[in-house]
């Protein structure tokens, strides 16, 4: 039980100490299935046998899970377990030939059919309908011995566990548990989303973004995408019904520490299938632990410093790692330089409280390793521009490589160039890419972390979101946001479309890492790509240079490099 439960607990019984015995432990037995139930209904983890075993190949003695393969092809542990194949939505997966069919309780024990058809369950493409139902006993056979219901075998891949008659009761349960909440934000009709905008978050950019995705919900509520009508005989085509699309913005105001509140009331009050899109500045780490905990899809935000261990989650996805994908390439340029000229020490500079200041850590954090001298030099948030940015350009003389995690009103302050560093590299996000207003001085000398497609290659791509926008006359105030932004909704419509009526969280996420690669347009970005796990689509960029004092064309310092 959660501590927070606990201490509830502690509370209760205060009162009880007087109380005769059988009722004092018939309240607290009470209080801790009541408890239970609570924090089943707010999709918490109940960290059960069942799923250790299905999702992290942990055994309830708390040993690994063994298992063996055809040719005697010997699994343990995290390798082992079936989340790897079957998903963490227990949808399973088709790729090419391969069928991983969904093994929740629902489609496990559906009586047989003569095609998928004829199920009144939720299409998912792999599943099997010509079949005897599973029993409890047939499953653990085919968990055991890689038989199906009616004893015949299973495909090759099919692993045989090892397992022991009480861990396979507890996976046997987890498995009918799965998919028997209903999603929030789904009825018969409508659909329901959120975006969310943090207070910090630039307001020009915030507004472009919202008039990207009213106007998208608007057609799409006025142009079904994949309509289908209820009136098709099949009844997987019954159950890909058409829902209209509704967004609800959710404004965060005040400091970060009470954003997690103000996220719990809007859900409990507009609860939603997935967050798609939304804005950040320097912090989205309250949102991303939102999302997380209540099992809420979060679709490419546009934010700059995604938290450091997103990697390591489930329901959030980022087109990129931002600033720390800066930083990585950064890193990349200075270590990589010739020989016996490898920068020593390094200087960064950065407003306090901006995007700029995680960027720092990682850079510093990279060279660091390497024996690099790295000092920060930190502009107060409040300082003026020209005074604050010239005083820590002062202060940095003599580094062999100067960073600037810097706006475009800071850049623009920077003045005369000085005689050293050798190298300067700036964030080509925070800066304004391509549109950097760097002074003439600077131009000539410094390299921009550059994490898109290169200008003259994205023309098409972009084009397609920027022709979007002009007939439907929206104003482009923010470029790269307002494209990523369109993307994000593409990526959603064209997700709900392949997901027939199987509108479940996990699967959600599921079928947009499957899908993404197949993305033709794909905006800023020269390929979009998530493997299972992956949580950053785009995972490279290029380190540029303006090839002339003036204007906006860049050349590479090399190919794209994924560090």
């Amino acid at each position: 039980m959660r501590a927070r439960s606990g201490m509830g607990m502690r509370s209760m019984l205060r009162p009880l100490r007087a109380a005769a015995p059988v009722r004092a432990v018939a309240a607290i037995l009470l209080f801790i299935v009541l408890a239970a139930l609570m924090d089943h209904a707010r999709g918490e983890p109940t960290d059960s046998v069942g799923e250790a075993i299905y999702r992290h190949g942990v055994l309830g003695s708390g040993k690994q899970l063994d298992a063996i393969r055809a040719a005697g092809v010997h699994l343990a542990g995290k390798d082992a377990a079936c989340v790897n194949c079957h998903r963490r939505s227990g949808f399973g997966s088709k790729e090419g030939f391969i069928s991983i069919p969904p093994i929740t309780g629902r489609y496990l024990f559906h009586p047989r059919a003569s095609s998928a058809e004829d199920l009144d369950l939720p299409y998912v493409e792999s599943m099997r309908a010509d079949r005897d139902p599973f029993t409890d006993a047939t499953l653990a056979r085919a968990i055991r011995d890689g038989l199906d219901s009616e004893g015949k075998p299973l495909n090759y891949l099919m692993p045989h566990f090892a397992l022991s008659d009480a861990d396979m009761t507890a996976l046997v349960g987890y498995l009918k548990s799965l998919n028997q909440r209903k999603s929030p934000g789904v009825t018969d009709t409508v659909l329901h989303f959120a975006t969310i905008i943090t207070p910090d978050a630039d307001p020009v950019k915030a507004q472009g973004m919202l008039d990207v995705l009213k106007q998208y919900f608007a057609d799409k509520n006025t142009f079904p995408i994949g309509a289908t009508p209820r009136l098709r005989t099949s009844r997987k085509m019954m159950f890909m019904v058409n829902r209209l699309w509704q967004l609800h913005v959710w404004r965060l105001t005040g400091p970060a520490e009470t954003w997690q509140g103000q996220l719990e009331r809007h859900f409990a009050k507009e609860p939603v299938l997935a967050v798609v899109s939304g804005l950040g500045g320097k912090n989205w780490a309250p949102v991303h632990e939102f999302c997380e905990r209540q099992a809420v899809p979060c679709l490419f935000p546009n934010v700059e410093a995604p938290p450091a261990n997103a990697d390591r989650d489930f329901y959030s996805l980022y087109f990129s790692k931002g600033v720390a994908l800066e930083a990585e390439l950064i890193a990349n340029s200075i270590l990589r330089q010739g020989s016996g000229k490898a920068a020593k020490r390094v200087e960064q500079i950065y407003r306090a409280g901006d995007s700029g200041e995680a960027g720092a850590q990682v850079l510093a954090a990279s060279l660091e390793r390497h024996g690099v001298k790295v000092r920060s030099q930190v502009i107060a948030a409040n300082a003026p521009g020209q005074e604050g940015v010239a005083k820590a350009v002062r202060q940095s003389s003599g580094a062999d490589a100067l960073v600037l995690w810097l706006r475009p009103s800071d850049i623009a302050a920077l003045g005369e160039a000085p005689p050293a560093p050798s190298a300067v590299f700036v964030s080509g996000l925070m800066g304004g890419l391509e549109r950097s207003p760097l002074p003439p001085s600077w131009r000539s000398r410094a390299q921009l972390a550059y994490t898109f497609d290169l200008p003259d290659r994205r023309r098409v791509p972009v084009d397609y979101a920027l022709g979007w926008f002009r007939i439907r006359q929206i104003p482009v105030v923010a470029e790269q946001v307002q494209v990523d932004t369109y993307l994000a909704c593409g990526l959603l419509a064209e997700t709900l479309k392949h997901m027939a009526d199987t509108f479940v969280p996990d699967y959600l996420v599921e079928r947009v890492e499957d899908m993404i690669d197949r993305r033709i347009i794909t905006g800023y970005y020269p390929h979009l790509t998530l493997a299972q796990g992956q949580r950053f689509a785009s995972k490279g960029g290029y380190v540029v240079h303006f090839s002339e004092p003036q204007g906006t064309r860049l050349i590479a310092d090399g190919g794209w490099v994924v560090p």
